[in-house]
């Protein structure tokens, strides 16, 4: 298969190969669907194949958005699924990282040891495998993007999140902030988003129902589109470290 079927633009993103993980659903879905309307090279990656193949079919785009299985808190799946994306596309110019889960049982009280594992092997270390598999190539052409999508729970311990999943997103959070410094001098951005209440389907994992008046006020998946094509459509010298992107509605303290 040819690589970079489209010719990159100056000043675009047309051409440039990006790699969205939990890329079929939710905000990973979003954003991926933003940058294939950029012309970008897609590639989506989820444990899911049947959401993938849904999701890559459901949007035409040129070139197509392609797929791939992925579980991020699985080291020799990683290494295989940017193996298989630098052979098949090319070499990776974005990362997002976008996997992430939540579990119902959220104080520690009630939850169990193994969900707690769960939580941080996909959160916290599956952003370090997804970013450890990419830094190598992107140091070797000093260039390179990564959005880590964290939370507001990864700036504020809050009781709706949970414990696991806040300290998981806290992981996450200095994890993008000190990579984002080291490699800097290899030209090298790495930017933290911070969430607040999304129409996603990790809202099925919540204690307590969440009412239709309340989800009609979240964000959607594709609000963040066009903030996270802003960010790589930034200059190699403009850096945006983190971003808070929430409901208009929803208080932030």
């Amino acid at each position: 298969m040819t690589q970079r079927q489209v010719p990159r633009e100056a000043g675009s993103l047309t051409g440039k190969i990006v790699v969205v993980t939990g890329g079929a659903t939710g905000i990973g879905w979003g954003i991926a669907r933003a940058f294939a309307e950029a012309r970008c090279h897609v590639v989506i990656g989820g444990r899911r194949v049947e959401k993938l193949v849904e999701a890559a079919e459901s949007f035409e785009s040129q070139p197509p958005i392609r797929h791939h299985q992925l579980d991020v808190a699985d080291r020799d799946s990683v290494t295989e699924f940017f193996a298989w994306v630098v052979d098949r596309v090319g070499p990776i110019d974005i990362l997002v990282n976008a996997a992430g889960i939540n579990i119902a049982r959220r104080t520690m009280a009630e939850m169990s040891a193994e969900e707690w594992d769960h939580v941080m092997a996909i959160n916290a270390t599956g952003a370090y495998n997804a970013m450890a598999a990419v830094l190598p190539s992107m140091r070797e052409r000093r260039a390179g993007l990564i959005i880590n999508v964290s939370s507001i729970s990864g700036k504020r311990a809050l009781t709706l999140g949970g414990v696991a999943y806040c300290a998981s997103k806290f992981a996450m959070t200095a994890l993008g902030t000190i990579v984002g410094n080291e490699e800097a001098a290899n030209g090298i951005r790495v930017t933290n988003i911070y969430p607040g209440e999304v129409e996603t389907p990790i809202l099925d994992q919540r204690p307590e129902p969440v009412s239709a008046e309340r989800r009609a006020t979240m964000l959607q998946p594709e609000d963040f589109g066009p903030i996270v094509r802003a960010i790589a459509e930034l200059p190699p010298r403009a850096h945006v470290p983190e971003i808070i992107l929430k409901p208009t509605l929803q208080e932030y303290v």
